[in-house]
Protein backbone atom coordinates (compact mmCIF):
# COMPACT_ATOMS: atom_id res chain seq x y z
CA UNK A 1 0.00 0.00 0.00
CA UNK A 2 0.92 3.41 -0.63
CA UNK A 3 1.89 5.38 1.95
CA UNK A 4 0.89 8.53 0.57
CA UNK A 5 -2.39 9.23 -1.42
CA UNK A 6 -2.70 12.50 -3.58
CA UNK A 7 -6.93 13.09 -4.20
CA UNK A 8 -9.08 15.23 -5.73
CA UNK A 9 -12.46 17.17 -4.41
CA UNK A 10 -14.95 17.96 -7.53
CA UNK A 11 -18.59 18.18 -7.53
CA UNK A 12 -20.94 21.21 -8.31
CA UNK A 13 -21.76 24.64 -6.33
CA UNK A 14 -23.23 23.71 -2.37
CA UNK A 15 -22.88 20.50 -2.50
CA UNK A 16 -20.31 20.56 0.28
CA UNK A 17 -16.86 20.13 -0.73
CA UNK A 18 -16.04 22.70 1.62
CA UNK A 19 -17.63 21.26 4.53
CA UNK A 20 -16.48 17.95 4.05
CA UNK A 21 -12.97 18.60 3.56
CA UNK A 22 -13.09 20.65 6.84
CA UNK A 23 -14.64 17.57 8.32
CA UNK A 24 -11.76 15.13 7.26
CA UNK A 25 -9.22 17.70 8.45
CA UNK A 26 -10.99 18.24 12.04
CA UNK A 27 -12.04 14.17 11.96
CA UNK A 28 -8.12 13.72 11.92
CA UNK A 29 -6.85 16.46 13.90
CA UNK A 30 -5.11 18.21 11.15
CA UNK A 31 -6.42 21.48 12.38
CA UNK A 32 -4.66 23.81 15.33
CA UNK A 33 -6.30 24.72 18.16
CA UNK A 34 -6.30 28.39 17.05
CA UNK A 35 -7.60 27.80 13.75
CA UNK A 36 -10.33 25.70 15.32
CA UNK A 37 -10.97 29.23 18.04
CA UNK A 38 -11.39 31.43 14.81
CA UNK A 39 -14.20 29.32 12.93
CA UNK A 40 -15.45 28.89 16.46
CA UNK A 41 -15.58 32.73 16.59
CA UNK A 42 -16.73 33.10 12.66
CA UNK A 43 -19.41 30.76 13.38
CA UNK A 44 -20.54 32.03 15.89
CA UNK A 45 -21.00 35.61 14.43
CA UNK A 46 -23.08 33.95 11.67
CA UNK A 47 -25.63 32.84 13.89
CA UNK A 48 -24.41 28.94 14.18
CA UNK A 49 -24.81 26.72 17.29
CA UNK A 50 -21.82 24.71 15.88
CA UNK A 51 -18.76 25.55 14.45
CA UNK A 52 -19.05 25.95 10.13
CA UNK A 53 -16.60 23.57 9.55
CA UNK A 54 -16.45 24.73 5.76
CA UNK A 55 -14.09 27.85 7.31
CA UNK A 56 -11.14 25.73 7.85
CA UNK A 57 -10.79 25.67 4.26
CA UNK A 58 -12.83 28.30 2.79
CA UNK A 59 -9.90 31.32 3.78
CA UNK A 60 -10.23 33.54 1.81
CA UNK A 61 -12.60 36.27 3.13
CA UNK A 62 -13.88 37.08 -0.36
CA UNK A 63 -14.89 33.46 -0.83
CA UNK A 64 -16.37 33.37 3.17
CA UNK A 65 -18.82 36.20 1.73
CA UNK A 66 -19.69 34.45 -1.31
CA UNK A 67 -19.99 30.79 -0.54
CA UNK A 68 -18.09 29.95 -3.11
CA UNK A 69 -14.32 28.45 -3.28
CA UNK A 70 -12.73 29.98 -6.02
CA UNK A 71 -8.87 28.20 -6.66
CA UNK A 72 -7.68 25.15 -5.87
CA UNK A 73 -6.23 24.92 -2.51
CA UNK A 74 -4.10 22.04 -1.22
CA UNK A 75 -4.45 20.48 1.89
CA UNK A 76 -2.43 18.03 4.28
CA UNK A 77 -3.74 15.76 6.74
CA UNK A 78 -2.68 12.59 8.08
CA UNK A 79 -3.69 9.41 10.40
CA UNK A 80 -1.80 6.43 11.54
CA UNK A 81 -1.98 3.90 8.19
CA UNK A 82 -1.55 6.61 5.49
CA UNK A 83 -0.82 10.45 4.25
CA UNK A 84 -2.70 12.72 2.37
CA UNK A 85 -2.40 15.49 -0.52
CA UNK A 86 -5.89 17.04 -0.96
CA UNK A 87 -6.66 19.28 -3.93
CA UNK A 88 -9.92 21.05 -3.08
CA UNK A 89 -11.56 22.42 -6.63
CA UNK A 90 -14.10 24.70 -7.08
CA UNK A 91 -17.49 23.83 -8.20
CA UNK A 92 -18.46 26.64 -10.63
CA UNK A 93 -18.45 25.74 -14.31
CA UNK A 94 -16.48 28.33 -15.28
CA UNK A 95 -13.76 27.28 -13.01
CA UNK A 96 -13.41 23.73 -14.92
CA UNK A 97 -9.53 24.53 -15.67
CA UNK A 98 -9.13 24.66 -11.90
CA UNK A 99 -10.55 21.13 -11.67
CA UNK A 100 -8.13 20.09 -14.35
CA UNK A 101 -5.20 21.58 -12.44
CA UNK A 102 -6.53 19.85 -9.01
CA UNK A 103 -7.01 16.49 -10.21
CA UNK A 104 -3.82 15.84 -13.07
CA UNK A 105 -1.47 14.42 -10.20
CA UNK A 106 -4.56 12.60 -8.32
CA UNK A 107 -4.28 8.99 -7.88
CA UNK A 108 -8.26 9.31 -6.59
CA UNK A 109 -10.85 11.74 -6.87
CA UNK A 110 -14.38 12.14 -4.68
CA UNK A 111 -16.90 13.74 -6.23
CA UNK A 112 -19.89 15.21 -4.48
CA UNK A 113 -23.51 15.26 -5.39
CA UNK A 114 -26.69 16.56 -3.36
CA UNK A 115 -28.76 13.78 -2.58
CA UNK A 116 -31.57 15.97 -2.99
CA UNK A 117 -30.45 17.03 -6.60
CA UNK A 118 -28.55 13.64 -7.47
CA UNK A 119 -26.24 13.31 -11.06
CA UNK A 120 -26.24 16.65 -12.40
CA UNK A 121 -24.65 18.46 -15.87
CA UNK A 122 -21.95 19.08 -13.75
CA UNK A 123 -21.26 15.99 -12.25
CA UNK A 124 -21.45 14.24 -15.80
CA UNK A 125 -18.56 17.11 -17.17
CA UNK A 126 -16.39 16.62 -13.84
CA UNK A 127 -16.37 13.00 -14.25
CA UNK A 128 -15.52 13.15 -18.00
CA UNK A 129 -12.67 15.46 -17.27
CA UNK A 130 -11.64 13.08 -14.82
CA UNK A 131 -11.91 9.60 -16.83
CA UNK A 132 -9.79 12.13 -19.54
CA UNK A 133 -6.79 12.73 -17.15
CA UNK A 134 -6.71 8.88 -15.81
CA UNK A 135 -7.84 9.14 -12.33
CA UNK A 136 -7.52 5.98 -11.45
CA UNK A 137 -10.17 6.09 -8.80
CA UNK A 138 -13.48 7.65 -7.90
CA UNK A 139 -15.44 7.97 -5.09
CA UNK A 140 -18.95 8.90 -5.21
CA UNK A 141 -19.82 10.98 -1.75
CA UNK A 142 -23.59 11.02 -1.55
CA UNK A 143 -23.65 14.62 0.63
CA UNK A 144 -26.33 15.71 2.57
CA UNK A 145 -28.16 12.07 2.61
CA UNK A 146 -29.33 14.11 5.89
CA UNK A 147 -31.64 16.43 4.11
CA UNK A 148 -33.87 13.31 2.62
CA UNK A 149 -33.69 11.47 5.73
CA UNK A 150 -31.15 9.06 4.91
CA UNK A 151 -33.45 7.33 2.49
CA UNK A 152 -31.99 4.66 1.28
CA UNK A 153 -33.86 4.18 -2.16
CA UNK A 154 -32.89 7.94 -3.22
CA UNK A 155 -28.97 6.71 -2.40
CA UNK A 156 -29.54 3.23 -4.70
CA UNK A 157 -30.84 5.64 -7.33
CA UNK A 158 -28.21 7.88 -7.65
CA UNK A 159 -25.17 5.29 -7.13
CA UNK A 160 -26.97 3.00 -9.98
CA UNK A 161 -27.21 6.20 -12.25
CA UNK A 162 -23.41 7.47 -11.61
CA UNK A 163 -22.18 3.49 -12.03
CA UNK A 164 -23.57 3.48 -15.65
CA UNK A 165 -21.79 6.63 -16.54
CA UNK A 166 -18.92 6.09 -15.31
CA UNK A 167 -18.75 2.57 -16.77
CA UNK A 168 -19.23 4.64 -20.37
CA UNK A 169 -16.37 6.47 -19.41
CA UNK A 170 -14.23 3.40 -18.94
CA UNK A 171 -13.92 2.98 -15.44
CA UNK A 172 -14.22 -0.84 -14.58
CA UNK A 173 -16.02 -2.55 -11.34
CA UNK A 174 -13.79 -2.27 -8.06
CA UNK A 175 -12.94 1.39 -9.13
CA UNK A 176 -15.93 3.91 -8.49
CA UNK A 177 -16.82 3.64 -4.92
CA UNK A 178 -20.14 5.22 -4.23
CA UNK A 179 -20.62 5.88 0.05
CA UNK A 180 -23.82 8.41 1.42
CA UNK A 181 -22.37 11.08 3.66
CA UNK A 182 -23.45 14.24 5.78
CA UNK A 183 -20.09 16.62 5.84
CA UNK A 184 -22.21 18.51 8.09
CA UNK A 185 -23.68 15.72 10.80
CA UNK A 186 -20.48 13.89 10.06
CA UNK A 187 -22.29 10.25 8.80
CA UNK A 188 -19.94 8.24 7.34
CA UNK A 189 -17.28 10.52 7.51
CA UNK A 190 -14.87 9.51 9.74
CA UNK A 191 -17.44 7.56 11.93
CA UNK A 192 -19.81 4.87 10.97
CA UNK A 193 -23.23 6.38 11.01
CA UNK A 194 -26.53 4.68 12.69
CA UNK A 195 -29.08 6.52 10.57
CA UNK A 196 -27.67 4.13 7.70
CA UNK A 197 -28.30 0.63 8.87
CA UNK A 198 -28.59 -0.46 4.92
CA UNK A 199 -25.14 0.95 4.28
CA UNK A 200 -22.27 -1.84 5.02
CA UNK A 201 -19.42 -0.69 3.26
CA UNK A 202 -16.82 1.67 4.90
CA UNK A 203 -16.71 5.34 5.89
CA UNK A 204 -14.63 7.97 3.71
CA UNK A 205 -11.97 7.80 5.41
CA UNK A 206 -12.12 4.09 5.76
CA UNK A 207 -11.46 3.77 2.10
CA UNK A 208 -9.14 6.39 1.58
CA UNK A 209 -7.14 4.52 4.10
CA UNK A 210 -7.04 1.15 2.43
CA UNK A 211 -7.58 1.61 -1.72
CA UNK A 212 -4.84 0.24 -3.19
CA UNK A 213 -3.48 3.28 -5.51
CA UNK A 214 -0.53 2.47 -7.59
CA UNK A 215 2.47 3.92 -6.78
CA UNK A 216 3.88 7.55 -7.90
CA UNK A 217 5.59 7.14 -11.10
CA UNK A 218 9.36 5.47 -10.34
CA UNK A 219 8.99 2.58 -12.94
CA UNK A 220 8.31 4.99 -15.83
CA UNK A 221 10.48 5.72 -18.11
CA UNK A 222 12.88 8.55 -16.79
CA UNK A 223 12.42 12.23 -17.92
CA UNK A 224 14.04 15.02 -17.14
CA UNK A 225 13.00 18.43 -17.99
CA UNK A 226 16.16 20.82 -17.73
CA UNK A 227 14.93 23.88 -16.06
CA UNK A 228 18.71 25.73 -15.22
CA UNK A 229 22.06 25.09 -16.46
CA UNK A 230 24.46 25.71 -13.28
CA UNK A 231 27.74 26.88 -13.99
CA UNK A 232 29.33 29.13 -11.37
CA UNK A 233 32.75 29.65 -12.89
CA UNK A 234 34.66 29.79 -9.47
CA UNK A 235 38.19 28.93 -8.51
CA UNK A 236 36.59 26.61 -6.62
CA UNK A 237 33.97 25.01 -8.99
CA UNK A 238 36.13 25.98 -12.56
CA UNK A 239 34.46 22.84 -14.94
CA UNK A 240 31.65 22.46 -13.05
CA UNK A 241 28.35 22.20 -15.06
CA UNK A 242 25.52 21.03 -14.14
CA UNK A 243 21.90 20.40 -15.14
CA UNK A 244 19.07 21.33 -12.78
CA UNK A 245 15.24 20.54 -12.48
CA UNK A 246 12.91 18.51 -11.43
CA UNK A 247 12.50 14.23 -12.22
CA UNK A 248 9.01 14.33 -14.22
CA UNK A 249 9.34 10.84 -14.26
CA UNK A 250 11.51 7.03 -13.52
CA UNK A 251 14.45 7.02 -11.79
CA UNK A 252 18.03 7.63 -12.25
CA UNK A 253 21.25 6.70 -11.36
CA UNK A 254 25.11 7.40 -12.12
CA UNK A 255 26.13 5.41 -15.07
CA UNK A 256 23.41 5.33 -16.60
CA UNK A 257 22.91 5.88 -20.27
CA UNK A 258 21.06 9.24 -21.61
CA UNK A 259 19.87 11.09 -24.51
CA UNK A 260 19.12 14.61 -24.74
CA UNK A 261 16.12 15.72 -26.83
CA UNK A 262 15.32 17.32 -29.36
CA UNK A 263 18.90 16.82 -30.60
CA UNK A 264 19.38 13.43 -29.64
CA UNK A 265 23.01 13.85 -27.91
CA UNK A 266 23.62 10.44 -25.78
CA UNK A 267 26.01 10.62 -23.02
CA UNK A 268 25.87 9.25 -19.33
CA UNK A 269 25.26 10.08 -16.11
CA UNK A 270 28.34 11.20 -13.68
CA UNK A 271 26.71 12.29 -11.08
CA UNK A 272 23.86 13.28 -8.95
CA UNK A 273 23.61 16.57 -6.93
CA UNK A 274 20.99 17.92 -4.39
CA UNK A 275 21.36 20.93 -2.03
CA UNK A 276 22.33 18.25 1.13
CA UNK A 277 25.06 16.39 -0.98
CA UNK A 278 25.37 13.38 -3.97
CA UNK A 279 22.70 10.99 -4.50
CA UNK A 280 23.49 7.82 -5.72
CA UNK A 281 19.40 7.12 -7.08
CA UNK A 282 17.04 9.64 -7.44
CA UNK A 283 13.07 9.35 -8.38
CA UNK A 284 10.29 11.49 -9.59
CA UNK A 285 9.67 14.13 -7.82
CA UNK A 286 12.94 14.66 -6.64
CA UNK A 287 14.74 18.34 -7.66
CA UNK A 288 18.14 17.25 -8.69
CA UNK A 289 21.38 18.56 -10.75
CA UNK A 290 22.72 16.00 -12.75
CA UNK A 291 26.25 15.89 -14.02
CA UNK A 292 27.01 14.35 -17.22
CA UNK A 293 30.11 12.57 -18.40
CA UNK A 294 30.42 14.46 -21.48
CA UNK A 295 30.11 18.49 -21.94
CA UNK A 296 27.51 19.16 -24.86
CA UNK A 297 25.83 22.21 -25.95
CA UNK A 298 22.44 21.66 -23.33
CA UNK A 299 19.91 24.46 -22.23
CA UNK A 300 17.00 25.12 -20.71
CA UNK A 301 13.53 23.52 -22.46
CA UNK A 302 15.69 20.65 -23.22
CA UNK A 303 14.46 16.66 -22.14
CA UNK A 304 16.87 14.35 -21.05
CA UNK A 305 15.44 10.71 -20.95
CA UNK A 306 16.88 7.34 -20.49
CA UNK A 307 18.02 6.11 -23.71
CA UNK A 308 16.55 2.53 -23.95
CA UNK A 309 12.61 4.03 -23.52
CA UNK A 310 13.23 7.52 -25.41
CA UNK A 311 10.31 9.47 -25.88
CA UNK A 312 9.56 10.09 -29.78
CA UNK A 313 10.47 13.56 -31.71
CA UNK A 314 7.81 15.28 -33.30
CA UNK A 315 6.45 18.77 -34.72
CA UNK A 316 2.93 17.77 -35.08
CA UNK A 317 0.82 16.35 -32.29
CA UNK A 318 -2.64 14.79 -32.41
CA UNK A 319 -3.90 15.93 -28.64
CA UNK A 320 -7.01 16.00 -26.31
CA UNK A 321 -7.46 19.69 -25.42
CA UNK A 322 -10.01 20.87 -22.33
CA UNK A 323 -10.27 24.28 -23.73
CA UNK A 324 -10.21 26.40 -20.91
CA UNK A 325 -11.31 29.86 -22.03
CA UNK A 326 -14.04 32.48 -23.20
CA UNK A 327 -12.46 32.66 -26.35
CA UNK A 328 -13.33 30.02 -28.96
CA UNK A 329 -11.00 28.10 -30.71
CA UNK A 330 -11.00 27.71 -34.48
CA UNK A 331 -8.80 26.09 -36.79
CA UNK A 332 -6.28 28.39 -37.89
CA UNK A 333 -5.18 29.84 -34.73
CA UNK A 334 -1.86 30.40 -33.42
CA UNK A 335 -0.83 29.29 -29.69
CA UNK A 336 1.94 28.91 -27.70
CA UNK A 337 2.70 25.17 -26.67
CA UNK A 338 4.15 24.75 -22.86
CA UNK A 339 5.45 21.26 -22.60
CA UNK A 340 7.41 20.99 -19.80
CA UNK A 341 10.15 23.59 -19.28
CA UNK A 342 9.76 24.31 -23.21
CA UNK A 343 7.93 27.03 -24.72
CA UNK A 344 7.35 26.59 -28.46
CA UNK A 345 4.88 28.46 -30.73
CA UNK A 346 2.67 26.44 -32.55
CA UNK A 347 -0.57 26.21 -35.25
CA UNK A 348 -4.14 24.90 -34.77
CA UNK A 349 -4.11 22.75 -38.39
CA UNK A 350 -7.08 20.89 -37.11
CA UNK A 351 -10.26 20.75 -35.22
CA UNK A 352 -10.85 16.62 -35.60
CA UNK A 353 -13.49 16.34 -32.56
CA UNK A 354 -15.88 17.76 -30.10
CA UNK A 355 -16.53 14.83 -27.40
CA UNK A 356 -20.27 15.49 -25.48
CA UNK A 357 -19.34 14.79 -22.19
CA UNK A 358 -23.75 14.50 -21.39
CA UNK A 359 -23.97 11.98 -24.07
CA UNK A 360 -20.60 10.85 -24.39
CA UNK A 361 -20.73 10.76 -28.16
CA UNK A 362 -18.41 13.42 -30.44
CA UNK A 363 -19.11 15.28 -33.04
CA UNK A 364 -16.59 15.41 -36.15
CA UNK A 365 -14.75 18.57 -37.34
CA UNK A 366 -16.74 21.14 -35.28
CA UNK A 367 -16.21 24.58 -36.28
CA UNK A 368 -15.05 25.00 -33.17
CA UNK A 369 -14.46 24.93 -29.06
CA UNK A 370 -15.75 26.61 -26.47
CA UNK A 371 -15.01 27.13 -22.76
CA UNK A 372 -15.29 23.78 -21.11
CA UNK A 373 -15.26 21.97 -24.57
CA UNK A 374 -12.90 18.60 -24.46
CA UNK A 375 -11.68 18.06 -28.63
CA UNK A 376 -9.43 16.06 -30.62
CA UNK A 377 -6.92 18.95 -32.36
CA UNK A 378 -4.11 18.79 -34.66
CA UNK A 379 -1.12 20.97 -33.97
CA UNK A 380 1.92 21.78 -35.77
CA UNK A 381 4.63 22.86 -33.50
CA UNK A 382 7.62 25.56 -34.85
CA UNK A 383 9.98 23.23 -33.15
CA UNK A 384 10.00 19.47 -32.18
CA UNK A 385 9.60 18.22 -29.07
CA UNK A 386 10.62 15.11 -27.60
CA UNK A 387 7.01 13.97 -26.13
CA UNK A 388 5.18 10.80 -24.52
CA UNK A 389 1.63 9.59 -24.85
CA UNK A 390 -0.54 11.35 -21.90
CA UNK A 391 -1.08 7.41 -21.29
CA UNK A 392 2.69 6.66 -21.06
CA UNK A 393 3.79 9.14 -19.03
CA UNK A 394 1.27 11.99 -17.78
CA UNK A 395 4.04 14.76 -17.02
CA UNK A 396 5.72 14.31 -20.29
CA UNK A 397 2.29 13.49 -22.05
CA UNK A 398 0.74 16.46 -21.16
CA UNK A 399 1.02 20.74 -22.27
CA UNK A 400 -0.40 23.63 -21.60
CA UNK A 401 -2.07 26.02 -24.77
CA UNK A 402 -0.74 29.34 -24.61
CA UNK A 403 -2.24 32.69 -25.81
CA UNK A 404 0.64 34.59 -27.68
CA UNK A 405 -0.28 37.91 -27.11
CA UNK A 406 -1.21 38.25 -23.19
CA UNK A 407 0.21 35.20 -21.89
CA UNK A 408 -3.29 33.68 -20.35
CA UNK A 409 -3.79 29.53 -20.39
CA UNK A 410 -6.29 28.55 -22.74
CA UNK A 411 -6.36 25.10 -23.09
CA UNK A 412 -4.63 22.14 -21.10
CA UNK A 413 -3.62 19.65 -23.75
CA UNK A 414 -3.04 15.63 -23.58
CA UNK A 415 -0.95 13.80 -26.22
CA UNK A 416 -2.85 11.03 -28.10
CA UNK A 417 -6.99 10.80 -28.66
CA UNK A 418 -8.49 10.16 -25.48
CA UNK A 419 -11.72 10.07 -26.47
CA UNK A 420 -13.66 8.35 -29.77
Amino acid sequence: MSSLLRLATAGSVDDGKSTLVGRLLYDTKSVLADQLDAVTRASVDKGLSTPDLSLLVDGLRSEREQGITIDVAYRYFATPKRSFVLADTPGHVQYTRNTVTGASTAQLAVLLVDARKGVIEQTRRHAAVLALLGVPQLVLAVNKIDLVDYDEATFAVIAKEFAAHAESLGYRTGSVTTIPVSALQGDNVATKSGRTPWYTGPTLLEHLENVPVAPDPHEAAFRFPVQYVIRPRTAEYPDYRGYAGQIAAGTVRPGDEIVVLPQGLRTRVEGIDTADGPLAEAGAGTSVTLLLADDLDISRGDLIATADRPPRVTDELAATLCWLSAKPLKAGARVLVKHGTRTVQAIVEELTARFDEQTLSSVDSPDSLALNDIGLVELRLAESLGVDDYTDSPRTGAFLVIDPKDGDTLAAGLIGERFR
